[in-house]
């Protein structure tokens, strides 16, 4: 099956963006906008949470015994393949966990960003 460029250069821009957070001057919103955080007067954020919806339209969530979760944040854009950290939504705050996922891109049919955020311990 072949890989979704849309959906992988996506994923590797959030990637960079998290990796290379800083204050530039915002000029559109949503998935691509090119920071992380509400705007250019806030502090930097670390994460852009996103959900991932599989091609038969389900919400791709983890389970453990601890919690269930949809909410991850992309560590890894391989050719076929991205690596996700789980976290934790707790009194409206994201927690790192220390579990990953490995996804095949060509399984993901929609991304949902739900916000930027500072989650710590990562």
């Amino acid at each position: 099956m072949k890989t979704n460029r849309c959906i992988k250069n996506l994923l590797k821009l959030i990637c960079i963006l998290q990796k290379n957070s800083e204050n530039i001057c915002p000029l559109e919103d949503g998935c691509s906008k090119p920071y992380l955080g509400p705007d250019i007067n806030h502090i930097c954020y670390n994460t852009r949470v996103i959900t991932l919806y599989t091609k038969n339209g389900t919400l791709l969530s983890t389970n453990n015994d601890n919690y269930n979760s949809s909410f991850f944040r992309v560590e890894k854009v391989f050719d076929d393949c991205v690596t996700l950290r789980v976290l934790e939504l707790k009194d409206n705050c994201y927690i790192s966990t220390n579990n990953f996922i490995t996804v095949k891109l060509n399984c993901i049919c929609a991304i949902k960003c739900i916000e930027d955020t500072i989650v710590s311990n990562l």
